[in-house]
């Protein structure tokens, strides 16, 4: 992406306890454009239902990596991806449908990329089967004045 300002790359072990440490790793680094406290609210959750979905459905039966990339584009726009090597999906498009799970007997309620959706910009997610899915999610945020206002 051309016009960015920074980036940042972690990886972390696919285990529960680290969904919060990806969540506060977002929150941290997109702190760098001043957002309202909506805003991070808003990055946390998409990032914490992507992690989630990394952990519960990537790597069902082991600890896999889960990549965390987030770039600075420009002076107000946070591009997001966590991908996974683990099992994929196989039709991303039936996937992304409110509702739809691949665990009913675990009580996934199946509105992780219905939520990511809801709190992004743009989300994309690419997969394939037995290689891994890569979520991609932008957000732009509102500028702040100096008062802590939003212009």
């Amino acid at each position: 992406m051309k016009n960015t300002a920074n980036y940042m790359k972690i990886t972390l072990a696919g285990h529960s306890k680290n969904e919060s440490i990806a969540r506060m790793c977002a929150a941290a680094f997109a702190s760098q454009l001043d957002p309202t406290i909506e805003e991070v609210s808003d990055i946390k959750a998409a990032v914490s239902e992507a992690v989630t979905n990394c952990i519960v459905h990537a790597y069902p039966d082991s600890i896999g990596d889960i990549d965390i990339k987030m770039k600075i584009i420009g002076d107000d726009t946070l591009y997001i991806k966590i991908s996974d090597k683990g099992t994929g999906i196989e039709d991303v498009d039936k996937a992304m449908e409110p509702m739809f799970t691949t665990a009913p007997e675990d009580d996934r309620a199946g509105l992780g990329f219905a939520v990511m959706q809801s709190f992004t910009d743009s989300l994309k997610v690419r997969s394939k089967p037995g290689k891994g899915t890569a979520v991609t999610m932008i957000k732009t945020l509102r500028r702040r004045g100096r008062n802590g206002q939003t212009d």
